[in-house]
C-alpha cells in the first residue's frame, strides 16, 4: 500500500516508540489520515498508536483540536502557527506522549503565490518537551505524490521526537 521508505519509517517509529513506552497521536489535514494509516499498516502499531484526528476543514481544526478561528482567519490553515496549535491540541486531546500535525496545499488547486501547491507545515509536540516545526515544499506533479512526501516527512519528524 505504501512505499518501502514509508513502511520502513513506520516500522522504525513503532519499534523506537515501543522501546521508550511512548504513544503517538496524529492530527492531519492535507494528508487526510495517511500518516495514521501508514503507522497502523504495520503489525504492532497498537502498542504505540493512540488515535488520529482528521481535521480537514477549518471548523474541525477548531472543534477537535482547539485551534482558534481567528488564527486560521488571520494566517490561513496552512501556516506554522496553525500546525503548532494542531499538534498541541492533538496532544491535549489524547493519551499520547508525542503528536504530529500536518497541514498543507496538496493541489492540484488551492495554491497561491505565498503558499503554492506543495507547501506543507509539519509540527510535533512532545509532552514536557515543547513544539517543533518544519516547513516543506514538495515539487511534485500530483496530489498523491505531495501527500505521500508529507507522510514520509511526518513519520521522520515523529522519529526525531522519539529519540
Amino acid at each position: 500500500m505504501f512505499s518501502l521508505e514509508i513502511e520502513t519509517l513506520a516500522r522504525l517509529l513503532i519499534d523506537e516508540a515501543r522501546g521508550r513506552s511512548l504513544r503517538v497521536v496524529t492530527a492531519e489535514s492535507c494528508t487526510a489520515g495517511l500518516v495514521a494509516s501508514a503507522i497502523c499498516a504495520i503489525p504492532g502499531a497498537s502498542d504505540i498508536f493512540d488515535r488520529g484526528f482528521i481535521t480537514y476543514s477549518n471548523r474541525a481544526k477548531q472543534e477537535m483540536l482547539g485551534v482558534p478561528g481567528d488564527l486560521i482567519a488571520d494566517l490561513g490553515a496552512v501556516s506554522e502557527p496553525v500546525a503548532r496549535m494542531m499538534a498541541e491540541g492533538a496532544l491535549e486531546n489524547s493519551n499520547a506522549h508525542i503528536a504530529v500535525a500536518v497541514t498543507g496545499v496538496a493541489g492540484p488547486g488551492g495554491g497561491t503565490p505565498l503558499k503554492p501547491v506543495g507547501t506543507v507545515h509539519i509540527a510535533t509536540a512532545r509532552a514536557n518537551q515543547g513544539l517543533m516545526h518544519r516547513s516543506e515544499f514538495f515539487e511534485f506533479e500530483t496530489r498523491e505524490e505531495i501527500q505521500l512526501a508529507a507522510v514520509q516527512a511526518a513519520l521522520q519528524a515523529l522519529r526525531d521526537r522519539v529519540t
